[in-house]
């Protein structure tokens, strides 16, 4: 393969830029750009042994352009397992394009995409679940969703379903044999046991299926719509939550025209919230826009905070306005609780556990708002710990695998004949393989890292 270079380090203006070189020609293409401070010049990082680091300039068209460390890494022991070279310099913009275009003259080929970590994939440096595992890792946004991705990155779903696979090629060379071999005194195969071993394999994938949403919401974020009628504290929950005066608070009715976005951390989840326009009848053309909007985000959001002023008894828009509610994804709000509580109840009981009595002014209930969040989402089921599958790519394999082998347990049971079942295991069998990237095509690997960015 050629020699591949790329910037690693993100694109703007930093102490430190980094450009990654990797492949056979790493050392002699860096020799030919880089003069150690000390020591011999020309094969300098050549005969430099692996982990270590060298001192010096860049050079390019006879003009020395920056200080720099030069970092090498030796095959297999690498990231991508090819020899690599990391040039540290300054972060300009200027100077790490500069150092890369002389790299790129000095012989080497510029990255595509996520091709550093293809090629790890390829040369067994990681499976292609743990590939898919680093770009988790890079746009963790909370300590949970980097502390997931971590343990994927370290094979935690890798191992998990290569014991499943494990079990079931015991099971399908059981059943192998017993057919291929019938002359043998082999015993019987029997099929409740092989019912029961069937039936635990799809309970374990059944809870990594079950946990990828509550994942994506950890990785992703949660979109959560403020809502309710107009100056009810909408944008002062806003404000409080995410620190800055990002909505405007007046007491004139009708302030907020448009929908207004922030991503906040509530615990450990990203939570995208959206301030609405107030919701009520209107004739002014510009406010009856908010209002639509403000509805239409009720729709898309997975989270919807309906405010209410619990300072003041119902009034018709509140009773209309949680008649069309989703309960099973809506939070309510009694704000102001802190004037005295003059809300009836009883006529909010089709939320039961997810009424929260807020101060947005003091903050008073955030704790209480934000346990319940988790309770949406699954939070509070999900364990952190146990293996997790992170995109739509695994989340259907599994699903498929699943389906054939519940199939198997639902043909056992309608007579179907041991061989057939060697059949369906092996197909089973073969999506785990996808699953792990020991047996995909080069379509689906180039989709996966097609992906990821220039320089990863």
């Amino acid at each position: 393969m050629s020699t591949i270079a790329a910037i690693s380090t993100a694109q703007g203006v930093g102490g430190i830029g980094v450009i990654r070189i990797s492949g056979e020609d790493s050392f002699k293409i860096a020799d030919k750009i880089f003069v150690p401070f000390v020591g011999e010049r020309g094969k300098c990082l050549q005969n430099l042994g692996g982990y270590r680091a060298k001192y010096g300039t860049i050079l390019h068209e006879n003009e020395l352009i920056d200080d720099a460390v030069v970092l090498v890494f030796r095959a297999p022991h690498s990231y991508t397992g090819e020899d690599v070279v990391e040039i540290s310099c300054h972060g300009g913009l200027y100077i790490t394009k500069r150092v890369l275009r002389a790299v790129l003259e000095a012989g080497a080929t510029l990255a595509e995409p996520g091709e550093f970590t293809k090629r790890a994939f390829l040369n067994g440096k990681m499976d292609l679940s743990q590939a898919e595992a680093v770009m988790d890792l890079i746009s963790a946004k909370s300590r949970r969703a980097n502390q997931i991705a971590f343990g994927m990155r370290e094979g935690k779903s890798s191992k998990k379903i290569a014991q499943i696979k494990e079990e079931l090629l015991e099971i399908s060379a059981g059943l192998s044999v017993w057919a291929d071999y019938p002359e043998e005194d082999i015993p019987q195969v029997d099929e409740n046991v092989l019912k029961n071993g069937v039936q635990k394999i799809c309970e374990r994938l059944h809870g990594m299926i079950d946990n990828y949403d509550t994942f994506k919401s950890i990785k992703e974020g949660v979109k959560t719509a403020i809502v309710g009628r107009p100056n009810v504290g909408k944008s002062t929950l806003m404000n409080f939550l995410s620190d800055s005066q990002k909505s405007i608070v007046t007491d004139i009715p009708g302030t907020t025209r448009d929908a207004i976005e922030e991503t906040v951390m509530i615990g450990d989840i990203p939570v995208l919230l959206i301030d609405t326009a107030g919701i009520r009848e209107t004739s002014d053309k510009v406010e009856k826009i908010g209002v639509e909007k403000a509805k239409k985000q009720i729709n898309e959001s997975e989270i919807t905070l309906f405010m209410i002023d619990a300072s003041s008894p119902l009034c018709e828009d509140d009773r209309e306005l949680l008649k069309s509610l989703d309960a099973s994804k809506t939070v309510i709000l009694l704000n102001k609780c802190d004037l005295g509580m003059q809300i009836d109840a009883r006529e909010l009981s089709t939320f039961e556990n997810r009424i929260v009595e807020l101060s947005a002014l003091k903050g008073q209930g955030i704790e209480k708002l934000k346990e319940i969040i988790e309770n949406i989402i699954g939070f509070s089921n999900f364990d952190p710990s146990d293996a997790v599958i992170s995109n739509e790519r695994q989340l259907m394999a599994l699903k498929k695998a699943t389906e054939i082998l519940e199939d198997i347990i639902n043909q056992l049971n309608l007579g179907i004949t041991l061989d057939a079942v060697t059949v369906l295991m092996q197909d089973a069998l073969s999506i785990f393989m996808e699953f792990t990237g020991e047996n995909v095509s080069e379509a689906v690997v180039n989709k996966v890292f097609s992906k990821f960015c220039v320089g990863k």
